[in-house]
């Protein structure tokens, strides 16, 4: 294919993409009002009153509900366009290898979810109004500052849990190796503690209980590679030895 087909094979794509997403808005309108009754009964929000300071607060609120959902929605077709772009540059057993990630994708952004909501926001959350209290503050929160602090914390966590299958994508259309990953141990670890430390309040139990799964998420993505990596091996001997 030409520079300009496959630019035109891209913005198919992306027009796919934009045609989901817009599916995916009008399903996150219809669940926008039960997600939100599902989030302000959690203890969090119970424990403080949530105020609406302006007239496009709720507006504001019931479309960012309905936009998340939407991303929700989109993001496993989004990775089988992905998928599908890059096919025809895949040979036939990278082609079967690549497209069971569509799934685990969603599975993963899905326990990136879980995460950050059920363990990490609520440390966020509790360690900004002990701070509040100690400082004898009058504690009035909006409902857009509320959940803007929420959406802030769950969502970068959350394409975190990505990056194992990103890894092993790339391992499987030989990008990376387990033996580059290997190398870049010390500066991986660096970004990941950084990670933790920036999507997490001031405190050594938050950023200790933060950046240690994303650590782990990393040691997991290159013991992935290296399962990967190793059946390249024996495939590309293998044919070695055929024309041998």
């Amino acid at each position: 294919m030409s520079l300009f087909d496959h630019l035109n094979e891209l913005r198919r794509r992306l027009i796919y993409v934009l045609l989901m997403l817009t599916i995916g808005l009008v399903i996150g309108v219809v669940l926008a009002k039960p997600a939100y009754n599902f989030l302000i009964d959690r203890h969090t929000a119970n424990a403080i009153a949530l105020h609406a300071f302006s007239l496009w607060d709720g507006i504001g609120m019931y479309m960012k509900f309905a936009f998340v959902i939407a991303m929700i929605v989109t993001f496993p077709f989004t990775i089988y366009q992905l998928w599908a772009f890059v096919k025809p540059g895949l040979s036939k057993n990278e082609q079967r290898s690549s497209l069971k990630y569509v799934p685990l994708a969603l599975m993963m952004l899905l326990l990136g979810l879980a995460f950050s909501y059920f363990v990490v926001f609520p440390l966020a959350f509790d360690f900004t109004r002990m701070v509040a209290g100690q400082l004898e503050l009058q504690e009035t929160y909006g409902i857009a500052q509320y959940f803007a602090f929420l959406f802030h914390i769950v969502i970068p966590i959350s394409l975190l849990f990505e990056l194992p299958l990103v890894i092993m994508f790339l391992t499987a259309i030989r990008i990376v190796n387990p033996i580059r990953l290997r190398k870049m141990r010390r500066v991986a670890y660096f970004v990941m503690v950084v990670t933790g430390v920036t999507i997490t309040p001031p405190d050594f139990i938050s950023d200790i209980l933060v950046s240690i799964p994303l650590i782990a998420l990393y040691e997991l993505s290159v013991w992935l590679s290296g399962t990967i990596y190793r059946k390249q091996v024996e495939t590309d001997k293998r044919w070695e030895d055929e024309l041998g």
